[in-house]
């Protein structure tokens, strides 16, 4: 009979640390998620040498694009294209803010970001910083970005970035609200930034 009520003990504290846990510590819900700004906090430096966090992804929608200056196509292509689309959904710039994110901040200097994001748009804020910590703001936002070496047997050689080639689009809390594919169709891209204005 005392084996039995060791059991039921047993069982109950079980039970009761498993409610606890979704109750205080568990898995969020989807909603839940959803309704939180994305990424994780960051303190890292603009183009203009200035300190940018997280918040300057606040009170208006961002759109992000992480990639590196040495980048042979697909950057600079996103670039130009995202210049374009600021141009035709917020002429002014009131509306929307756009960020370009090394991932490569050993080479990608704040002064090298400035001169780089400079020579295609007035619009694009460019954000290093201290590598480690620019990678940490990487895989936050659940970004991919590994080092490929150009020559395999001089790993500590030259070397490209593999990385996620989409913008992510913020509305103005932060939130996760969608992405614009590489290359995607010019239409398609300025639609989606005009949803993400109106939305806010």
């Amino acid at each position: 009979m005392k084996t039995v009520r060791i059991v039921v003990w047993v069982a109950v504290l079980i039970v009761a640390g498993i409610l606890g846990w979704l109750t205080v510590g568990g898995p969020k819900s989807p909603q839940a998620v959803a309704e939180g700004p994305y990424g994780v906090p960051f303190t890292l430096v603009a183009q203009n040498g200035q300190p940018i966090s997280e918040q300057a992804f606040r009170g208006r929608p961002a759109a992000l694009f992480f990639g590196y200056t040495h980048c042979p196509d697909v950057c600079p292509t996103t670039l130009f294209e995202m210049n374009g689309w600021l141009q035709k959904v917020d002429p002014d710039g009131t509306k929307l803010n756009a960020y370009f994110v090394t991932v490569d901040p050993e080479r990608d200097t704040p002064e090298i970001m400035n001169q780089y994001v400079s020579n295609v748009s007035s619009r694009i804020t460019g954000i290093s910083g201290d590598p480690g910590k620019v990678m940490d703001m990487i895989k936050g936002f659940r970004v991919y970005a590994k080092k490929v070496p150009l020559d395999e047997k001089e790993p500590n050689g030259d070397y490209t970035m593999d990385h996620t080639a989409s913008v992510f689009l913020l509305d103005s809390a932060g939130r996760f609200a969608g992405t614009i594919a590489y290359q995607e169709d010019p239409d398609t891209a300025v639609k989606k930034l005009e949803n993400l204005i109106k939305k806010g």
